[in-house]
């Protein structure tokens, strides 16, 4: 009968390069955590090598450093690393989930969930509480995100990022960024990225759809848009933020309500405000398709103030091909427009847009 031999393998030539390759193949943080609990080699400090920390350290610095979470358009900011408080490991497990509210500000508010993308006010007194996504700073390009209401209307919209807002200072206090006595505080925390814009913070109602904004002066700006109307709980509001355009469009359950607001420029984060007993969660969302809406409606504006007898879907489809739509995309936003009253056929395949009131 004959044997295997078993030969050993000898861990202590594992290397920052063998453990990068490995977890090119595994991916994510949880799962390198896992090879670091189970075996030394990968998880105990490397003095020999020259480390501070372990393999699996080092692999998840060198990950964070390359920037291979990163998203177009989004600058990720993440802790820095100190002994003892904080790990590469989790740096880069919050690089693999920037999207979440991770600053809450004022009294009872809480995490609604497990995740952080989720919040509530536990309370019903008077007063306002908010939840800005202020690690995820949008700078440039095209970005969708969808706010589920799971009870009452905030107000959800976006917000400059301010890194030097101190949360502790309003923990036992309310906090909205629509109140004037906190305009200062929010003046204080400018930074570079806000840019030479004006619009500081801006949004919409969820209890009577209105739009609003404010440069944080004077007062804020209400104003009574296009597609004005509320929602109440278990609506989807989903907001486009193209900083290519300078625009800010909602859609109430997939329906295009249109631009609450024009003329943006700078870095924005998600934020929302909940009052009374609230709820609000956010997910991301399909931004490539949302902007296709925004797209076709712009061609049709653009080619309707030239020819008022109705624009040929041909002519639409040649124009956003060009720019690296797919013409399938196309003709079905063309149709979803036409069925919720966007878009009104004239002739076989001519089309006008009445939406010239819009913001």
């Amino acid at each position: 009968m004959s044997t295997l031999a078993v030969r050993g393998v000898d861990l202590s030539r594992v290397d920052t390069s063998l453990i990068t390759h490995i977890a090119s193949f595994v991916g994510t943080s949880c799962v390198l955590l896992n090879l670091a609990l189970t075996c030394k080699s990968f998880g105990w400090q490397q003095p020999p090598s020259g480390l501070d920390w372990s393999l699996a350290e080092e692999v998840a610095r060198q990950a964070v450093s390359s920037g291979q979470n990163d998203i177009k358009g989004v600058r990720i900011v993440l802790p820095q690393y100190a002994r003892g408080t904080m790990t590469w490991l989790s740096i880069l497990h919050e690089s693999e989930r920037p999207l979440e509210f991770d600053m809450l500000l004022g009294r009872d508010i809480e995490y609604a969930t497990d995740g952080r993308n989720s919040v509530r006010r536990t309370t019903s007194n008077t007063g306002a509480s908010t939840a800005v996504a202020s690690k995820y700073v949008m700078e440039s390009g095209i970005h969708y995100i969808e706010f589920q209401i799971n009870a009452g209307e905030p107000f959800i919209g976006i917000v400059r990022p301010m890194s030097n807002l101190d949360p502790d200072r309003y923990a036992d206090d309310q906090f909205d960024f629509l109140t004037r006595r906190f305009y200062g505080d929010c003046l204080a925390a400018r930074g570079e990225d806000w840019g030479a814009g004006n619009v500081h913070a801006c949004g919409y109602d969820c209890e009577d759809g209105d739009a609003y904004w404010t440069d944080w002066g004077e007062s804020v700006e209400y104003e009574v848009w296009f597609g004005n109307g509320g929602c109440q709980s278990g609506d989807t509001v989903g907001m486009l933020l193209n900083l290519d355009e300078g625009t800010l469009t909602v859609y109430k359950n997939n329906y295009r309500l249109g631009i609450v607001k024009d003329g943006l420029s700078g870095a924005y984060c998600w934020y929302a405000t909940v009052f009374d007993s609230y709820a609000v969660s956010m997910n991301r969302g399909d931004a490539k398709f949302r902007a296709l809406y925004d797209a076709v409606i712009k061609v049709f504006r653009d080619l309707q103030s030239r020819q008022r007898t109705g624009v040929h879907v041909d002519d639409v489809v040649g124009h956003l091909t060009r720019k690296g739509f797919s013409e399938i995309d196309i003709r079905k936003v063309i149709t979803c427009l036409s069925n919720e009253g966007h878009l009104h056929s004239t002739t076989e395949h001519h089309y006008l847009h009445y939406g010239e009131n819009e913001i």
